[in-house]
């Protein structure tokens, strides 16, 4: 081994040796061991000729991992080349002085939407990864369809910036040869040479077959589980809640109460407007509740009862108006109202973890033709929060009136809202944002994974040490704010909320 290092630079082994440095992928990255740590943020490279989808399954793709709380963000090649100059060069993208793209203080995933078709450009792209210690997952395109392919021209590019004001043939004609052009130098990955040691998955034809190859971890295995269930088709989805129960006319929430007389109507409406509408091959989903299959039996119509679509459950305080809850446990009052979204009742969920919950839901209505869903109030905010891309923090806010549908038909990169009250009068269970918020003093911030995950936008660990009605087992337990956490070392740190914790029973963040 000593003998052929010292052979005269000029040697075979020498040359070979100096050839293998040469390659983008051989050579060594600093902090090339962090790509491999489970938490490095991921780069998703999209692959493809012009027209093949990547815009809409990037779009889409980014959509769902900021609803299931994995912070994500699309940078589209396009957008910045057309606010560039003139004799802007792709590659400068990866810049080291581009901040707003290696920054992953604001998202743990990022998705670069661009063509990315020659061998070249994906080197250069894995050499800025790994420079800067990323995960990096392709997903590329691959369509010979032409009838999807013009469809998607029709449908996306004819609106695009760059063809203003211009006739349907002619961006037709211009964008295929635009396609020949990419074509001459287009290079698919290769699985079982070039790129057999990448991670990646080929989507062939909108989802007709798919190619998996190497994947690495939870993200990338979940990027592959959402690819594999979207499907390019024209649906809509129709959401309603159930008709107006007595405990809605009551106050209270949870529970598993009839329909009112009001209830009722809307169901003999709600049949009416499928009918009017002629949704004769219309799929009706609803909860196991009795006020939503109550609602459903009248509509004449086979439906399917889901578990999952079940109301959040609200603990010990099922079946209690607000007003009870403010007196009975005025903590958990304040508490819900300082984070809706991951506050978990007593003994019951977060909005959280109903998103958790929903994640098959949504699958389904991605693979599905039309659907109506007879869900609940929560349950129908999840949903909407998806297909709208609203964010955690508005998501327990949207408006979900009752005797109301809602008509979802995706477009082209998002999706069209139509709304429908059926002239039946119900109560309002709306209750507005806060506009005054007592905050207790800040949490403190944890290492990510060092206790209790909680997957928002600013990672910020919120441990749950009691709740009204359930105190530690130490009888002299301080005060949240009066632990000392910033002085102590950070095991003892730890030992003291695990005790708080164990004693009350938790053991979870909210």
């Amino acid at each position: 081994m000593s003998a052929c290092l010292q052979r005269e630079p000029g040697s075979a082994t020498a040359a070979a040796m100096e050839a293998k440095k040469a390659e983008p992928r051989a050579k060594e990255k600093k902090c090339s061991w962090a790509s491999h740590m489970t938490n490095s943020p991921t780069v998703i490279v999209m692959i493809g000729l012009p027209a093949r989808g990547k815009t809409y399954m990037s779009k889409k793709l980014t959509r769902y991992l900021n609803w299931i709380g994995v912070p994500t963000k699309v940078f589209n090649l396009g957008v910045y080349r057309r606010e560039a100059v003139k004799s802007y060069k792709s590659y400068d993208f990866f810049r080291h002085d581009n901040e707003e793209f290696i920054s992953v203080d604001s998202c743990l995933v990022q998705v670069f939407d661009a063509t990315n078709t020659t061998r070249e450009r994906r080197d250069l792209i894995l050499c800025f990864v790994k420079e800067n210690a990323y995960k990096v997952f392709f997903v590329e395109s691959v369509c010979d369809d032409p009838e999807v392919i013009a469809e998607n021209i029709l449908e996306v590019k004819v609106s695009s910036p760059d063809y203003p004001e211009a006739h349907r043939e002619r961006v037709m004609d211009d964008f295929l040869k635009r396609i020949e052009c990419y074509k001459v130098t287009y290079q698919p990955l290769d699985p079982d040479g070039y790129d057999k040691d990448l991670s990646f998955i080929k989507v062939m034809n909108v989802g007709r077959q798919f190619l998996v190859n190497r994947i690495q971890d939870y993200i990338q295995s979940k990027i592959v589980y959402y690819l594999m269930n979207i499907h390019v088709h024209s649906h809509s989805i129709y959401l309603c809640r159930h008709g107006e129960s007595d405990h809605n006319i009551q106050g209270r929430i949870g529970g598993d109460s009839e329909l009112s007389s009001r209830g009722k109507q809307f169901a003999h409406a709600l049949r009416d407007f499928i009918e009017e509408h002629k949704l004769s091959d219309l799929k009706v989903w609803t909860s196991q509740l009795r006020r939503a299959i109550q609602t459903a039996e009248e509509l004449g119509v086979p439906y399917e009862q889901w578990k999952i679509l079940n109301e959040i459950d609200a603990g010990v305080c099922e079946e209690m108006t607000y007003e009870m809850i403010q007196n009975t446990f005025p903590e958990e009052f304040a508490l819900r109202d300082q984070d809706k979204y991951h506050y978990r009742y007593p003994g019951g969920e977060s909005y959280q973890d109903l998103v958790q919950r929903l994640e098959p839901v949504i699958m389904e209505l991605e693979r599905q033709g039309n659907v109506l869903v007879i869900c609940h109030q929560a349950v129908m905010r999840c949903l909407l929060a998806y297909f709208l891309d609203k964010s955690a923090d508005d998501l327990p806010y949207l408006k979900c009136p009752l005797h109301t549908v809602l008509k979802l038909t995706p477009v082209a990169y998002g999706c069209k809202v139509e709304m429908f009250y059926l002239n039946v009068e119900a109560v309002n269970t709306h209750r507005d944002r806060p506009l005054v918020i007592r905050r207790d003093p800040a949490p403190m911030l944890l290492r990510r994974n060092s206790y209790t995950p909680l997957s928002s936008h600013d990672q910020v660990k919120r441990p749950r040490l009691y709740s009204a009605g359930n105190r530690p087992w130490l009888p002299l337990a301080p005060a949240p704010s009066a632990l000392e956490f910033s002085e102590a070392p950070e095991g003892l740190m730890l030992l003291q909320q695990s005790q708080v914790s164990v004693g009350g029973h938790r053991g979870s963040s909210y």
